[in-house]
């Protein structure tokens, strides 16, 4: 496991924070301190003074030394020799959880300041960087406007408290994995439970959701443990919470496994579109209340906004998503992944409607996007990328054609390398192209 240091950079009263880029491949657009990962050339000779936490190792000190050189412009060392430095404390060691693909062990370094700095940040890397009470930024996370992980907002919530905090701070996601699924709440209002699922490699958990504030209907968002231990796990972690009616975004089995068994025990109705409901079957739900969705529902309420429903189709005819009238988030299902790739093909694919389907999500332009298969992200970048390798991918076929060549040329030709229980996947995905390339062609 990679290791990383941040740094958390104080004063008396307050914090300094940052905003990823959206761009970025880790954790695009979240709220963090400053920090990066601990590189092998990262000095192992000890600092000299007492101003160091003795017991952490020297090389994860130098590292803090060079990212905070790296991103903020900030020379710490010359720093601490003008007297700028109060002082240095351990506030914390933070480990990734499992279900993660980002996993480090993270240590999190305090550093007092005597007056708040202006630093010259990096914006290759970080989009603003800002002093406040973490009162404030706290407040702002809980009106739905801040983007992060578990071990910030703890850091925040510990420091609204205390601003003089200098001890390490518990950072473990508290579940027991033996007993419950993992739940993190990077968007406040949207509870995101990660259980094990029968789900398309390289992602083996699809993402569960419980939405609605406390006064309005609370929506459970496909739960699809992957057998009846896992359920067991689910039902306790989403017990805790409460929920009064069932989700489905689409009809693929990884996102509706054991509903029905979830919905008769708790005697709570479903919904989902025609679509989702007519290839799933009737009979899958008997016994149980339906409710057929369609564009423009609103369901309930998110801090306080109006929760809609949208089609989305392209990967699955009948899949929806949902967002709130501020579009501070947008659930768009398997969209998009930040896990893998989207397959399109097959009976209920349509890569026209797909390309439809990002780009009128791009449009909508929401703060950040919620897929079904790993972190949520900020921004539309995902989208805007995904369209553009569609496209690209689209253009090589096109190409390929015209020089005559099979299909089984071009899938040599596109996915080259790729794994072989993956290419009747991609075939279905060049398939859906083709479609998409004859159908624009008869457009006059």
């Amino acid at each position: 496991m990679r290791e990383s240091v941040s740094a958390v950079f104080t004063t008396e009263d307050q914090i300094f924070f940052i905003k990823r880029q959206n761009y970025l491949a880790v954790f695009p657009g979240y709220y963090a301190t400053p920090g990066g990962k601990v590189d092998q050339s990262d000095n192992t000779e000890a600092l000299p003074g007492d101003i160091w936490p003795a017991h952490i190792k020297p090389q994860i000190l130098h590292a803090l030394i060079r990212e905070v050189k790296e991103e903020l412009n900030y020379d710490l060392l010359e720093a601490i020799a003008k007297g700028e430095v109060l002082r240095i404390d351990d506030i914390g060691l933070a480990i990734t959880p499992e279900f993660n693909p980002y996993r480090f062990k993270n240590y999190y370094i305090k550093i007092m300041l005597k007056k708040p700095h202006e630093f010259d940040i990096d914006l290759n890397e970080v989009e603003f960087g800002e002093w406040n009470t973490p009162a404030n930024l706290i407040e702002r996370y809980r009106a739905g406007h801040v983007l992060a992980v578990p071990p910030a907002v703890t850091l925040l919530k510990t420091f609204a408290e205390n601003p003089q905090h200098a001890t390490p701070i518990e950072m473990t996601l508290p579940h027991d994995p033996e007993t419950e699924v993992p739940m993190i709440e990077s968007i406040y209002g949207v509870r995101q439970y990660l259980p094990l699922s029968h789900t398309f490699p390289p992602a083996n958990r699809t993402n569960s959701f419980i939405i609605g504030d406390d006064d309005q209907v609370k929506y459970l968002i496909d739960p699809s443990p992957r057998d009846e231990a896992e359920l067991e796990k689910f039902i306790k972690s989403v017990s805790k919470v409460g929920f009064d009616r069932i989700f489905i975004t689409h009809h693929h089995p990884d996102h509706y496994e054991f509903s029905r068994d979830i919905a008769l025990r708790f005697k709570v109705p479903m919904e989902m579109s025609q679509f989702t409901y007519t290839i799933i079957g009737a009979e899958y739900f008997k016994g149980i209340e339906i409710t057929l969705r369609k564009e423009g529902d609103v369901i309930t309420k998110s801090l306080g906004h109006d929760v809609r429903v949208y089609e989305v189709p392209g990967h699955d005819e009948g899949q929806l998503a949902l967002a709130p009238d501020n579009m501070s988030w947008f659930l768009v299902g398997d969209l998009i992944q930040t896990i893998g790739t989207v397959v399109i093909g097959g009976p209920e694919g349509d890569m026209q409607k797909y390309f439809h389907s990002l780009n009128r999500v791009i449009d909508l332009n929401p703060k950040n996007l919620i897929p079904s298969h790993g972190i949520i992200i900020g921004g539309t970048n995902k989208l805007v990328q995904t369209l553009k390798h569609r496209q690209e991918r689209e253009d090589q076929i096109k190409e390929l054609l015209g020089l005559g060549r099979s299909l089984n040329e071009i899938l040599e030709v596109i996915y080259v390398g790729l794994k072989p229980e993956l290419l009747p996947y991609a075939m279905k995905t060049i398939e859906a192209h083709i479609t998409k390339i004859n159908n624009e062609a008869k457009i006059p």
